[in-house]
Order: structure tokens, then C-alpha cells, then sequence
């Protein structure tokens, strides 16, 4: 072997020490002991591990695949919202509706309870303004009249809006009563009542008695 030679004992040209291009940390080239089956089996190793993170990489995808296509479980429960403890607010009452359409404006939406405030509120100012004899008594059996008018719409109509408060049953059964009430009394107040019922005229006595 010629001087200048690489790989050459004692050639001062070439790397007489450190890691060569396969990887042996003594001395390189073809003439080095043993450095041609450790290179090849560095090499192999390599092989070997890219080869196993290739089946790792395939096995995981292979998982994945197994997990994604696995069988879906076929019943499912439906999240529900738990029971207050306290209830903050309520349904809207049984014909709550608008009583009008939408494209209506507002007064026309709800006149139903306009028209029964409206009555009250003349029967008030009649009673308030004493304008001519018996003014309270007709004064009170407007407010009376306006009540038993609202029954009547709560029984007809299917959506009275803001006049309906509680079930149908229960408004009707309210403003009937009330309303009736209103107008016997009104009827029976004194001086010189329009209706006499003997019986209701004593309970009337002894109550105020």
C-alpha cells in the first residue's frame, strides 16, 4: 500500500481516529479489523429498528381502524336536564296567546283585556265623579260588568292574551263570581235598592252589624 494512501497505518493525511462514516469509532477504511461487519451491523440494526417502528406505526393505524370501524353501541341516553329545586318561573296560562296576528299592533294584539280595563275604568270614573244620581251604584256595576264580560271572552275566545292568568277553568270561575258579586251588591245597596232578597239583606245586616 502507497504512502498518502487513506486508511493507511500511520498515514498522517487521513482521520487515524474518531467515528467514520459507519458509525466505528476506531480507525476507517476497508483494512480496519472489524469495521466492515460493524458497519453492517449498525446498518442492519437501523434497518431493524425503522422496520419495527414501521410495524409499531402500522399496528397503531391498524387500531385506530379497528376502533373507528368497532360497533357503535345501538342505545343511547338522552341527557336530561335534573328538577329544579325551586321553581323561578311558570308556563304560560292555557289561551295566553296573542289575540290578534303577529303583523297586528300591540293595542289589537291584547284589546280583549283593554276592553275589560276600559269598562273598570269608567265604572271608577262614574263612581269617582259623582256626576248625577245613583252614580255609584251604576259607577260599581260597570267594574261588576266589566268582570263578567272577561268570563265570557275567557269562554269564547281561544286566545285572550294578557287577560288569561291562570287555567280557563279558574278565570272564568273568577271573574264570573266576582263580577257577580259586584253587581248584587250594587243592585242591593242602599237607599232605595234596586232588588231585594230578604236573606241576603239580613246576612248584609249582620255582616256590616
Amino acid at each position: 500500500m502507497t504512502p498518502g494512501t487513506p486508511g493507511a497505518a500511520g498515514n498522517p493525511d487521513g482521520p487515524a481516529d474518531g467515528p467514520s462514516k459507519n458509525g466505528s469509532a476506531g480507525a476507517s477504511g476497508p483494512g480496519a479489523p472489524g469495521s466492515g461487519a460493524s458497519g453492517s451491523g449498525a446498518s442492519n440494526g437501523g434497518a431493524a429498528g425503522e422496520a419495527a417502528s414501521n410495524g409499531a406505526g402500522s399496528g397503531g393505524a391498524a387500531s385506530n381502524g379497528a376502533a373507528s370501524n368497532g360497533a357503535v353501541p345501538t342505545e343511547i341516553t338522552a341527557w336530561k336536564r335534573p328538577a329544579p329545586i325551586l321553581t323561578t318561573d311558570t308556563a304560560r296560562p292555557e289561551g295566553g296567546g296573542r289575540a290578534a296576528p303577529s303583523d297586528a299592533p300591540a293595542p289589537a294584539r291584547q284589546w280583549p283585556l283593554l276592553l275589560v280595563l276600559g269598562l273598570a275604568g269608567l265604572g271608577l270614573l262614574v263612581v269617582g265623579t259623582d256626576a248625577f244620581w245613583q252614580s255609584f251604584r251604576i259607577g260599581t256595576m260597570l267594574v261588576g260588568a266589566a268582570l263578567l264580560v272577561g268570563a265570557v271572552l275567557r269562554r269564547v275566545m281561544p286566545s285572550v292574551g294578557m287577560l288569561a292568568v291562570r287555567s280557563r277553568f279558574t278565570d272564568m270561575i273568577t271573574y264570573g263570581v266576582m263580577g257577580g258579586l259586584i253587581v248584587l251588591l250594587a243592585l242591593m245597596v242602599q237607599p232605595k235598592p234596586w232588588l231585594k232578597i230578604p236573606f241576603l239583606e239580613d246576612i248584609l245586616h249582620l255582616t256590616v252589624t
